[in-house]
């Protein structure tokens, strides 16, 4: 049995006290690749940067393996993601205008990945295949910065309130639906949360409560603070 059946990719699921810092070499390879290319080629490293240094603490700290325990650590570890790193290197990368119809494109897409990943099977599957965690991570980052790089860089304010907002609202029906749910829906959380004083539906509650009300919240505003940006820019190109 290899490592990817048999230990999930950020290791065994911890103690309290027992927590511990994923040093994967493909891990730290890859992020190290990334720093080299926004070394290279980035237009505001200030802010690529930052958002590097988000992601790396998101999936080399400790939080990484806490997310093996509890599902609420992993719907946290997931919200670091997608509104701090992801919308710190949306803002960093070239600047280029969003059409209505990318910025549609791109909620619908991120709207997609950010349910396929939460729900039952496709989660479970990351905690027995590396290469689903991989796709998980990378997915939910992927969308997440064209998502805010549209909305950062829409070319109408209405499609840039619309797709921000109206993304903010799906992302508070998932986290309901998880708060909400009568029973566990994630078994590899079963015997994972007792120690951590959680039953598996608490847990669970707790991680939907992140994500309907911090989560929600935090998206609907980052959302507002990009309108405003976008509103600046109409105003810079057509001043009354």
């Amino acid at each position: 049995m290899n490592r990817s059946e048999a230990v999930p990719f950020c290791g065994l699921p911890p103690l309290p006290g027992d927590l511990y810092w994923n040093l994967d070499p493909l891990l730290l390879g890859t992020l190290l690749v990334g720093l080299g290319w926004i070394c290279w080629r980035g237009t505001e490293r200030r802010l690529l940067l930052t958002g590097w240094g988000v992601l790396a603490l998101a999936l080399l700290s400790p939080l990484c393996s806490l997310a093996v325990a509890l599902f609420s650590a992993r719907v946290g570890q997931h919200l670091v993601v997608m509104l701090v790193a992801a919308p710190l290197l949306a803002l960093g990368l070239r600047a280029r205008a969003a059409s209505p119809g990318e910025l549609a494109s791109s909620a619908a897409v991120f709207g997609l990945v950010l349910w396929l990943w939460h729900m039952p099977a496709p989660y479970g599957w990351t905690f027995r295949s590396d290469g689903a965690w991989w796709a998980m991570h990378a997915s939910l980052l992927g969308s997440a910065v064209w998502l805010w790089h549209g909305v950062m860089r829409a070319s109408r304010v209405d499609a840039a309130l619309l797709s921000g907002l109206g993304t903010a609202a799906q992302m508070g029906a998932l986290g309901a639906f998880l708060t909400f749910a009568p029973r566990p829906l994630f078994a590899p959380h079963a015997l994972t949360t007792l120690p951590w004083g959680l039953t598996p539906l608490e847990d669970q509650q707790l991680g939907g409560l992140l994500m309907w009300v911090p989560g929600g919240i935090a998206f609907a505003g980052l959302a507002l603070l990009a309108l405003s940006r976008v509103l600046r820019t109409a105003q810079d190109r057509h001043p009354a």
